[in-house]
């Protein structure tokens, strides 16, 4: 099931496979200096969307993509594209992520999981997707929206 607006969509994920094709789908979108936020509970799989991101942009299927819990940054290059890949949840407060220097650099791709510790990066998100359970047990539902005005939602969701 997809429902799709210029401004906001709604896709039905059943498997790792079509969290695969969706992180497929909003690379194929990106440009340098996009900030992408993953919002979700603990399991709802954004690090597996975040991974197919990246190996998307860098071209590599097979490259390691770990979680950047305990780092909270993990930065790739690579196919002429910069990319950091944050999480949040670790962090006690917004001001910490100042400290990242994730926007030292404005050509570079921005991938934030647990973005709500810093509420203020939701107005300068290009994606914001929000992962929830679906209806069946295991599937799941990926909101995107784009609060930039940078992204059709509704074009990524019509390429699936």
């Amino acid at each position: 099931m997809i429902t799709a607006s210029a401004g906001a969509s709604a896709i039905a994920i059943s498997d790792e496979a079509g969290t695969a094709r969706l992180g497929a789908a909003i690379a194929a979108r990106l440009g340098p200096g996009m900030l992408v936020l993953l919002e979700g509970d603990l399991g709802a799989g954004k690090t597996a969307l975040a991974r197919a991101i990246v190996r998307t942009l860098l071209g590599d299927e097979a490259l390691e993509v770990p979680s950047p819990s305990f780092a909270l940054v993990q930065p790739y290059d690579g196919n002429g594209i910069s990319l950091l890949h944050a999480d949040f949840y670790r962090l006690a407060d917004a001001s910490e992520t100042q400290e990242l220097g994730l926007f030292d650099d404005p050509s570079t791709v921005v991938l934030v999981e647990w973005p709500e510790r810093d509420p203020s990066l939701a107005g300068a998100a290009d994606l914001v997707v929000a992962l929830r359970q679906a209806e069946s047990e295991t599937g799941r539902l990926a909101v995107l929206s784009s609060p930039s005005g940078r992204l059709d939602c509704g074009r990524i969701a019509a390429s699936l």
